[in-house]
Formats: structure tokens, sequence, C-alpha cells
């Protein structure tokens, strides 16, 4: 009985032992998730006189969310457009006796043409025939010199075309679309304040796919490839990891040196590729969150 006994308790310590190790083994790699993060700004500065963003919202690409102060721009485009509108005016009376003088030279034209016949047939003289291809001359001559002062006009209208279809970019750039579908990380702006060109109101990214980015070391780089399924763990319990399904999706070119955010200082001295493992966030994946990573291979 006694014999029994200590074979029974030798090998639950053999289990026990076995599971123990079992337990104590070592990921592949370990690193924190992370995401494509966006910070959104306005283009133009001014007051913010709407945004509709809240932290933690999500918000879908395309949808309008903030709007810059345009009336100083609906102001200066009245005032370009009345500029417009009085250069156009000294426009009209050139272009009206221009074409008073574009009639004159068609009807010469066709007369110089008639003369031409009648002095083949001997009912006209050439001195008939030179006066009116003379006054063809004079014509486009003043012609000519009617259009070489409507140019600068013309010039001035486009110079003032070309500065509305300027106003009217910047007003349509006031308004501030969302460009990704996806979770407001941080709001910076609120509205009322006076925003400037380029500063963030608010960042945002898609948690729906997350990227563990971890640490290989030289020699498990010949087992890793692009597309490549992994098994990534976080932690479940104080005592139980949760297993994911990953795919790599980005492998350093460059070693460097393993960052201090893994665990042992024995691997934070080697040299490592950093890489990335796109996983499918559930909801239970944050920004920051440590991960470990198990080559299948």
């Amino acid at each position: 009985m006694m014999k029994m006994n200590k074979t029974y308790w030798l090998f639950a310590a053999c289990l026990l032992a076995a599971a123990c190790n079992t337990g104590n083994k070592r990921s592949d790699a370990y690193g924190n998730f992370e995401a494509t993060e966006i910070n959104v700004s306005s283009e133009l500065p001014g007051k913010l006189i709407r945004f509709d963003v809240e932290e933690g919202q999500r918000i879908d690409s395309g949808r309008l969310v903030a709007l810059i102060d345009t009336i100083p721009l609906h102001l200066q485009l009245l005032q370009l457009k009345a500029n417009r509108t009085a250069i156009a005016a000294q426009s009209r009376p050139v272009v009206a006796q221009m074409d008073v003088l574009q009639t004159q030279l068609e009807n010469a034209l066709k007369e110089s043409e008639r003369f031409q016949k009648l002095l083949e047939g001997g009912a006209a003289t050439q001195k008939q025939l030179d006066d009116i291809l003379n006054q063809v001359k004079v014509l486009r001559q003043q012609i000519k010199s009617m259009a070489s002062q409507h140019a600068p006009i013309i010039g001035r209208i486009q110079a003032v075309d070309a500065q509305i279809a300027s106003i009217n970019d910047k007003i349509s750039r006031c308004s501030v679309y969302n460009p990704v579908s996806g979770t407001v990380l941080v709001k910076l702006a609120e509205a009322g304040e006076i925003t400037g060109a380029g500063r963030p109101l608010y960042r945002i990214a898609d948690l729906s796919t997350m990227y563990l980015r971890a640490y290989a070391s030289g020699d498990q780089l010949p087992h890793m490839a692009l597309g490549a399924e992994v098994e990534v763990l976080i932690d479940d319990t104080k005592s139980k990891n949760r297993r994911l399904k990953g795919t790599i999706s980005w492998i350093s070119s460059e070693a460097e040196f393993t960052p201090k955010i893994v665990q042992t200082k024995e691997d934070r001295v080697d040299m490592v590729y950093a890489f990335k493992v796109r996983v499918d966030n559930d909801g239970s994946l944050k920004i920051g969150m440590p991960g470990e990573v198990n080559l299948l291979n």
C-alpha cells in the first residue's frame, strides 16, 4: 500500500511539473497593440462655429464634422463680384464699337469683290477698286486698335475671375469632412475657438483592425513571411491568456535595438527586427495593450 502511494505521488508530481513547464513556455515575440491614427485639421484658419465630435464617438467617412466661419470670405466674394461688374461695364462699349467696325469691314469686303468683277468687265475704274481696298485696310487697322484697347480689360476680368474661383475654393475648404471611418480618440478643440490652418481638431483611428508591433530575433526571420498566420496572446486573467488569430502584415528590413517594453534585460540588449501582426478587433483590443506572438511553423 505504501509503495502504491509513493508511485501515485510521483506520477502526480511529474504531471504537475509538465503542466508548469508548459505554462511557463515563453512566447516567440512581445509587443504592444497600435492602430493607424489620423490627425484631422482645418485647411484654413478661422472661428470654429460648428464642431460635432465627441471622444469615443464612431464617425463614418465623409461626414461633415466641422465648419469654419465663412463670413469674411463671403464679403471678399461680394467685393470681387462688384469689381468684375464695373470692369465688364468698361468692356461693353468697346465690344459694341468693334462689332460695328466688323460689320463695316464685311460690307467693304463684299464691295471690293463687286468692284473687282466690274473692273474686269470694264464697268469700273481702278481708282474705285483702290478706294474700297483702302477702306478695308483702314477698317482692319481700327479693329486691331480696338482689340488692343480691349485686351487689358479682358485681362482684368480674367484676373478677377481667378480671385473669385480662389475664394470659392477657400469657402469649400471651410467645411471639414471626416476622412476615414473610425473612433475618435482625442478631441483637441471646441466650438467657438479660433483655429489655425493645419492645427489638429481631433484624432481618429479605425479600431476594427489592430496591429501588434513586436520584435523578432535574426534567427526567427527565416520562419516568418508576409501573410503568414500566427497566434496572438493577450491577458485574459492573471493566470490565463486569450488566444487570437493574426496575420503578419509588415516586417522591417533593418535591425534595431530591442525597445525597453520587452520584458527581460537579456532581450533588450539584442538586435531585433520589428514586425506587425494584423488582428481583427472584437472590441477587447486597445491601443497600447501588451501582446505576445507565437509563430505557427
